[in-house]
């Protein structure tokens, strides 16, 4: 679709940021409007068509995207503007992950809207120290948050304006040994069975069938899949790395029929917009066909990675090799999955068994 005869406009809508459209009416314009964005939404009030306003909509109108963080620094007093420009600058030239960028943005914002007026260059340790107290004492922030909070703040005075020694006394809290929580295998068959729309299907089977973070099931395009080889080429996943992973022979006939009925032009999972599917939808989908699927586990769409990690443990793979599938860059994160698995644990007897 070529939107020369259309125009388009930023603006908000019942507290959400749109994008308009103009467009000299027919019947046809509003036609091919309606096929290319099916969410476009009529405003009787303002006399105009819209669409809302996301990265990939922009992308595909080729609007500018909106700069990360931008909605923290109007809030910002001017006297720190410049301190929060300069941290998003630098972790733009160390080409930090879009996520990445978001979460250290964002913490570093709050630390900024808290300090008001005074300067974040004039902190000290020991303010640094009251302020992770707060977050402690007064915001009930827990270990993990409190520890990529330490990060992001840090991130600005060694990497920014180079004062490392701010945090050679501030202590951190340590962080719980947690355990990964799984689903056993007749639990994921009941899932992926009660997914009737085929590309769910194929989402959760990829998920699992892999044992990919969501975030690389979302990013495979189709040029990453080898179907002579049986392998996927995963492009730069976390810590940048990539690697290949088999492709389960069970789901080759399934992504042939679901390529014809769909037909992706770049990525396999396609988003109604174009561009990739967004990881909070795949994220929505599993948690609603597990409850359609009737397992009842408080469990997230990664338990699936972790499940997957545990089975082939337990059907005798190698570490070693279930450590460069999933991409992790030590062993020693590998080895939590023994602690779970029914292979190891059963074969330990208990005490009272031998009385």
């Amino acid at each position: 679709m070529k939107f020369s005869n259309y125009s388009f406009e930023l603006g908000n809508h019942r507290n959400k940021k749109v994008i308009w459209i103009n467009f000299s009416y027919n019947e046809t314009l509003k036609i091919q409007l309606r096929k290319q964005f099916p969410s476009a939404s009529y405003s009787a009030s303002k006399k105009q068509w819209y669409i809302v306003d996301l990265p990939v909509v922009r992308q595909r109108l080729n609007i500018e995207k909106k700069p990360i963080g931008q909605k923290f620094l109007l809030s910002i007093h001017p006297i720190n503007q410049q301190a929060f420009i300069d941290y998003r600058n630098q972790l733009q030239i160390k080409a930090y992950s879009e996520n990445t960028q978001r979460i250290y943005l964002a913490e570093f914002a709050e630390l900024l809207l808290l300090l008001n007026d005074y300067s974040v260059k004039d902190l000290n340790p020991k303010r640094l120290k009251d302020y992770f107290l707060y977050c402690v004492q007064y915001l009930k922030m827990k270990e993990r948050k409190m520890n990529g909070k330490i990060n992001a703040v840090k991130f600005y005075y060694e990497k920014v304006i180079h004062r490392p020694k701010m945090f050679f006394d501030i202590p951190r809290p340590k962080t719980p040994s947690t355990l990964p929580k799984l689903l056993d295998r007749s639990e994921i068959k009941k899932i992926i069975n009660a997914a009737t729309n085929i590309k769910h299907k194929i989402s959760l089977k990829l998920c699992y069938g892999m044992g990919l973070r969501v975030s690389e099931v979302v990013n495979i395009k189709l040029q990453d899949i080898d179907s002579k080889r049986m392998m996927v080429h995963i492009v730069g996943a976390k810590g940048k790395k990539d690697r290949y992973v088999p492709l389960p022979v069970s789901v080759l006939k399934e992504l042939r029929e679901y390529y014809l009925i769909y037909k992706p032009k770049d990525y396999l999972l396609q988003g109604q917009y174009g561009g990739k599917y967004s990881k909070s939808s795949l994220q929505q989908v599993f948690k609603n066909t597990m409850r359609k699927a009737g397992v009842n586990k408080q469990i997230g769409i990664h338990g699936l990675r972790h499940s997957y990690a545990t089975h082939l443990l337990e059907a005798g793979a190698d570490l070693r090799f279930i450590q460069e599938l999933l991409g992790h860059y030590s062993v020693k994160t590998t080895q939590i999955y023994t602690k779970v698995s029914k292979k190891h644990i059963s074969k330990i007897k208990s005490p009272l068994d031998t009385l």
